[in-house]
């Protein structure tokens, strides 16, 4: 095999989105915005479809090659995600397209500009800050009643609809207590934006809805004072300062600020989730009746805690491991997880036939088995790797591409949905040690992977399939050529 466009179709258009092009239905309008992850563009449909009385926005990842892997990711789980979310704070859901021809999200465009621009005008009246905050307050109750942590909690994902209703935008990070969680899975480092991620968020726990609150905590504190409470970091060592520096209180920078707000900000900022609100509408009621907030000590500081303090906070912090949340959101019961370790490059036709059909059959005999398919991108170990193909396209998108043309027939034998098929393309310098710990990780319980088929290959560069077997945990299954 060549290349993996050639053996599976199409790749990403090479030319750039116009307006008036037509993409599956859909007629490009006008760019509305354009950002480093993505571009934004107002669409209308060709056959207008009866009831949808909304207009419409298709959201288009900026893929050029080169890019964060986590990037990609993050918009398969927004692919994934948007359309389980329901009611008013959220875009509605509307259609998506595959990555064999072209990758997006059309959804109902909000009107109006988000939260962002209002950080330029900070210090606000605390009338309208307390305001935001029972509207964003309300938005975080609705979504995690729908089991989903948006972990990107920021003024620039916050929009407002013509009555003043709150909406949440951007779910690229978030985390679904029902699907399974793709970047929790393929990446180890924190996820989020440096000012706003909780603690927990920089100690790699993700299904904590108290990390919506704290990152409205940040939110309200920097409306309210100009201020970030965290500054900016950019840096894991920088955004691990939050474990163990308290932010300066919010009367220390304006005395004129009452002490109930202040009492309710710090409370939504405390390092430990259980110390912080439990619920979005806890905060809520604070905000909405600040005469019954019950002051605490909280309430009463005047500056940062001294340096001994500091210091004795950050020695319990160094080295600690973050501990499970305890009043999660609802979570489903894992189902027995298959894994499809798929050599995409360099695997014959026949061989990926026979994987296809073996994969089949054992996600056919488990009920209720996921099948996550992964095949690993090979980097150097030293040195710059090219990351675009000579047209100038992602390789790791083409990979994707590939995986999912190869995974078609199963997932239409077997009529997988959302949550039950996921696609992972690893970039590691050593396939089998990327397919082993990948499984380590995410808890497989059986692989299912195609031996090399060269005696010669095998004998002087080693087998994949033979140090997989010989060091994964699971069960594994070696298919070969007949």
């Amino acid at each position: 095999m060549t290349s993996p466009t050639s053996t599976f179709g199409a790749a990403l258009p090479p030319s750039p989105l116009q307006e008036g092009q037509v993409i599956d239905g859909f007629r490009l309008e006008a760019r509305l915005h354009q950002g480093g992850m993505a571009n934004l563009w107002s669409v209308t449909r060709v056959e207008p479809v009866e009831g949808e009385d909304f207009r419409l926005m298709m959201k288009v990842p900026r893929i050029k090659g080169g890019e964060d892997p986590a990037t990609i990711v993050g918009f398969e789980v927004e692919q994934m995600l948007m359309p389980a979310l329901k009611g008013p704070h959220v875009p509605r859901f509307v259609a998506r397209g595959d990555w064999t021809r072209q990758a997006y999200i059309v959804m109902e465009r909000i009107e109006g500009v988000s939260l962002r621009p209002r950080l330029d005008d900070a210090p606000l009246p605390l009338e309208e800050v307390v305001d935001i905050g029972i509207r964003v307050a309300t938005a975080l109750q609705d979504l995690h009643r729908q089991h989903v942590v948006h972990l990107d909690i920021k003024p620039s994902n916050i929009m407002f609809r013509p009555d003043g209703r709150a909406v949440l935008v951007d779910f690229g990070l978030s985390r679904h207590d029902h699907l399974p969680d793709l970047l929790e899975e393929e990446f180890s480092l924190p996820m989020g934006t440096g000012p706003y991620m909780s603690p927990e968020q920089v100690q790699f726990i993700r299904n904590d809805p108290r990390s919506d609150l704290f990152a409205l905590g940040v939110m309200l504190y920097h409306l309210a004072t100009g201020e970030r409470p965290f500054g900016q970091p950019s840096s894991v060592r920088g955004l691990r300062r939050r474990l163990y520096v308290e932010p300066v209180p919010l009367r220390a920078i304006d005395a004129k600020l009452p002490p109930w707000f202040q009492e309710i900000v710090l409370h939504c900022l405390e390092v430990k989730p259980e110390r912080r609100y439990q619920s979005a509408a806890q905060l809520l009621l604070d905000l909405k009746s600040p005469q019954s907030v019950a002051l605490t000590r909280r309430s009463e500081k005047t500056q940062g805690s001294n340096s001994l303090k500091t210091l004795k906070r950050w020695f319990f912090a160094i080295g600690s491991e973050p501990t499970a949340p305890t009043r999660p959101s609802e979570q489903l019961g894992r189902s027995p997880i298959i894994m499809a370790a798929i050599d995409i490059e360099s695997a014959t036709p026949a061989l990926l036939e026979q994987l296809s059909e073996h994969v089949r059959r054992v996600v056919q005999a488990e009920v209720g088995a996921r099948l996550a398919c992964v095949s690993v991108m090979k980097t150097a170990r030293l040195g710059m790797d090219e990351l675009t193909d000579s047209q100038g396209q992602s390789l790791h998108v083409k990979q994707l591409i590939a995986l999912k043309s190869w995974a078609r027939p199963i997932s239409k034998a077997l009529d997988l949905q959302d949550g039950r098929l996921t696609f992972h393309v690893l970039e590691a310098p050593d396939a089998a040690t990327a397919i082993i710990e990948f499984a380590s990780r995410n808890g497989i319980d059986h692989i299912v992977m195609g031996a090399r088929g060269a005696s010669a290959l095998r004998r002087y560069l080693g087998s994949v399939s033979s140090q997989v077997l010989a060091e994964s945990d699971c069960t594994v299954t070696v298919v070969r050529e007949r």
